[in-house]
């Protein structure tokens, strides 16, 4: 170890937070590698550290809300946020409210609109929260989609599923779709608040149970979590929880 790592290590605890506060996110990470010290530190996640940047990048509105009730840290509603609804990836008949993690459509006719999440997956467990408030309308979907699938169209369609780069389940009819056909029913129950996607495969949950596989054969290139909706009015929130409690 270099004395400039050792004398780092040392540290005290107050120094560190005021340095790692004025660090970037993507930083931190590189910091915890540091040394035995800094890990020990970065690792708690509800430090002063994680907190100021939590709160520097989050909404008031969000971290007053009950929207991340299920998210108990501060690092954790960070990576939440990182995980939110891409202001830039969306219909243009959608817009991202501003506590990051609620989708609104705007009252539109003949017209489908989807959003996407921020970051993709290809490989790993993960699992979000979904809350669908306000009527469903004749076509609600939530499911996965690659960076370059479509996320308006024309008309009340099942736009997640509807084309070979969707997959998705129509809380409407509970049916699951993919390249614009149908895979099948799928859970009797009207909405799930709850999916995760593993690997090549894709699952629904509500609170206590996982429903089964919806969904295999999932291509080898970052999915995203979508939704589409076609009701105005309609908004659509979504939180990332990281890994499934099941392990």
């Amino acid at each position: 170890m270099t004395s400039y790592v050792m004398a780092a290590a040392k540290l005290p605890q107050q120094v560190l937070e005021v340095l790692f506060s004025y660090l970037d996110i993507s930083d931190l990470r590189n910091c915890s590698l540091v040394c035995k010290n800094w890990y020990e530190y970065l690792n708690d996640e509800n430090n002063d550290v994680w907190r100021f940047h939590c709160v520097r990048k989050l909404a008031e509105e969000a971290l007053k809300s009950d929207i991340l009730r299920n998210v108990p840290t501060y690092k954790a509603k960070l990576r939440a946020f990182y995980h939110a609804w891409n202001p830039n990836d969306c219909s243009r008949n959608i817009y991202v409210k501003s506590n990051g993690f609620t989708v609104h459509r705007n009252p539109v006719a003949q017209s489908t609109d989807g959003a996407r999440g921020k970051i993709g997956f290809k490989a790993g467990r993960h699992c979000w929260e979904v809350w669908w408030e306000g009527p469903l309308g004749t076509v609600a979907v939530i499911g996965l989609a690659t960076e370059d699938a479509p996320m308006q169209c024309h008309g009340y369609v099942s736009l997640l599923g509807g084309n070979e780069n969707t997959w998705g389940w129509n809380l409407v009819d509970n049916h699951l779709f993919h390249n614009g056909d149908s895979q099948g029913n799928y859970p009797t129950l009207n909405n799930a608040p709850k999916y995760q996607c593993y690997g090549e495969q894709i699952s629904f949950l509500d609170w206590m149970t996982t429903y089964c596989v919806a969904f295999r054969g999932l291509p080898d290139k970052p999915l995203y979590p979508s939704v589409s909706a076609v009701y105005g009015n309609t908004e659509i929130s979504m939180v990332y929880l990281g890994p499934p409690l099941d392990g």
